[in-house]
């Protein structure tokens, strides 16, 4: 193998990973949080159906066996996203005659989106996993829960980057409310230090409205 088709494959690798990063925010805020034109079938699923089972409080986490089969996105749905993210790149493979890019570009994005169904389901299924227990897994989680309970902030769920490029990063909680508990859950509650034990309060009058 060539340093120069090392280097394509590297830059696609690379490339995939900030485009998917951008990718998943902007598929996240503006087709699966709103519909579009006609098409309502992601805003559905996602901000009405996955959102309304799994909120913020303790219904973070799976309660009902038998809602486990929301936390994924449908079988299908992998094969189209990743797709979909390799457009831009096999149009810059092909005008540049280096199709090694759209190779690192495709193994990119293919292991993003398995690593946000997986995270995702470790996220709302929590088992004590060896990934559970990692520092990185244990912030996106935090970042994870403060999305069910500000629906306009934290679109990202595996790299944030968007979000911090974007302005939709939120760190904190800007009220307090009753958050769900776990070893892997951080304390997202306002000016609480990151591993501090979790308030039981309630939610606030602007909590329950959803402000």
């Amino acid at each position: 193998m060539t340093l120069d088709l090392l280097f394509w494959i590297g830059a696609g690798f690379g490339l995939g990973i900030v485009y998917s990063s951008l990718f998943e925010w902007t598929l996240h805020r503006f087709v699966m949080h709103k519909a579009v034109g006609s098409f309502d079938y992601a805003f559905k699923a996602h901000a009405v159906v996955h959102h309304q089972t799994f909120k913020a409080d303790h219904t973070y986490h799976l309660v009902h066996e038998k809602d486990a089969r929301l936390i994924p996105m449908a079988w299908w749905n992998g094969p189209v996203l990743v797709t979909l993210t390799q457009l831009p790149f096999a149009i810059a493979a092909w005008k540049t005659g280096h199709w090694a890019l759209l190779a690192g570009s495709f193994t990119s994005c293919a292991a993003y989106y398995c690593t946000y169904e997986y995270i995702h389901w470790c996220m709302h299924l929590p088992r004590q996993r060896n990934l559970e227990r990692s520092g990185i897994y244990f912030r996106l989680n935090g970042h994870h829960l403060l999305h069910h309970r500000y629906m306009h902030k934290n679109f990202n769920v595996v790299l944030p980057l968007a979000d911090f490029l974007l302005g939709t990063l939120l760190l904190r909680s800007k009220v307090c409310f009753a958050q769900p508990k776990g070893s892997a859950v951080p304390n997202v509650q306002p000016n609480a230090r990151l591993r501090d034990p979790i308030p039981d309060v309630m939610e606030t009058a602007e909590v329950a409205m959803g402000k």
